[in-house]
């Protein structure tokens, strides 16, 4: 990855790692302020916590794809330590789909008249578990990286003792 490549997506990652710790300020607020009063059909508060747990699995994939970005320019992904942070983002997937799914579930009540957001919100979140599945795919592949890696240096320590 170029230097350039690199800070960009540092850089990205920083302001959403950021946007996310203000939103979860926010909720916070929301929940110890109570001069908010939940006059609506959704019930705010479980709303709220769900929203801080949201971002949590969002700043969970943040921090691991910064360490995966700081391996790859380090020139150490190819490597068992990846796997930890790989399976973070996984993880950070899963439990992002599950919140999701906790909010259709919290919402589904209220669209009675009308299921078919209920259905696009599921449809969502199933998308969410297939992102989770395609990183499962890559992690596959990494994990074949990191096989023939270990195959080769061990066939250069061979080559080396035979020169």
């Amino acid at each position: 990855m170029g230097k350039l490549a690199v800070r960009a997506l540092r850089a990205v990652l920083v302001v959403v790692f950021g946007g996310t710790v203000f939103v979860q300020a926010g909720m916070v607020w929301a929940l110890i302020s109570k001069n908010d009063p939940e006059e609506g059909s959704l019930p705010l508060t479980p709303l709220r916590v769900i929203t801080i747990l949201g971002m949590v699995s969002v700043q969970v994939a943040l921090v691991c794809v910064g360490r995966l970005v700081a391996m790859v320019r380090r020139g150490t992904v190819f490597s068992h330590a990846a796997f930890r942070y790989v399976d973070g983002v996984i993880g950070a997937i899963v439990a992002a789909s599950l919140v999701w799914f906790t909010v259709t579930a919290i919402n589904a009540p209220g669209q009675r008249d009308d299921p078919g957001v209920t259905v696009i919100m599921g449809g969502i979140g199933l998308a969410i578990l297939g992102v989770a599945l395609i990183v499962l795919v890559l992690r596959m592949l990494l994990a074949q990286a990191v096989a023939r890696d270990v195959e080769a240096a061990q066939l250069q320590a061979e080559l080396d003792e035979v020169i």
